[in-house]
């Protein structure tokens, strides 16, 4: 029994986290990418504590709960078509061998999901300032977004190592120890 109260705890307050920093991406406008990326790294702390089922469905519920309740819907959908499901199925895509093929999926992945965010948001909210933006550089103003976008992802994911390891030698011995 306190197996599943701590599994519902943790997804609980993970959830209330993740909704509290996609809030403060409708407060401080700036950090609307910033923001759904750490809300990633929190869906990392239930697939490492619990396990990647459990991170998925504290996703889904994150992702239902942002588009319905937050300002910065850009932010929500960021998060959910973005950042929100990549650090959950990080550790499937790191089992390929060699690290090339891992690179290229994650690359692919990535890509598919951004690509993907951009005709929903432009296409289904009708967002049609992001195509504006795109207009400011040139002809090729999408193609120079989406090499940023890749470069940003590409640093995210190293990040994720390492938050991955301080949070594996340094935290969990801390959370678990309580337990």
């Amino acid at each position: 029994m306190r197996d599943i109260s701590y599994r519902v705890a943790l997804g609980g307050i993970v959830s209330a986290l993740c909704l509290v920093t996609m809030f403060l991406a409708g407060i401080i406008p700036a950090l609307y990418i910033l923001l759904p990326m750490v809300a990633g790294v929190l869906m990392m702390v239930i697939a490492v504590e619990v396990s990647r089922g459990w991170a998925l469905l504290t996703y889904i519920s994150v992702s239902l709960l942002a588009m319905i309740v937050t300002f910065d819907k850009e932010a929500a959908l960021i998060f959910i078509m973005v950042f929100g499901h990549y650090p959950i199925i990080r550790e499937y895509i790191r089992k390929a061998r060699p690290k090339l093929i891992c690179w290229i999926i994650k690359l692919i992945i990535f890509n598919a999901s951004i690509i993907c965010y951009f005709y929903v948001t432009v296409y289904i909210f009708g967002l049609d300032e992001m195509l504006d933006e795109f207009d400011d550089f040139g002809r090729y103003g999408a193609y120079i977004m989406l090499a940023m976008a890749n470069v940003l992802f590409v640093l995210y994911d190293l990040n994720l190592d390492n938050i991955y390891r301080i949070y594996i030698k340094r935290l969990a011995p801390k959370f678990r120890k309580k337990r």
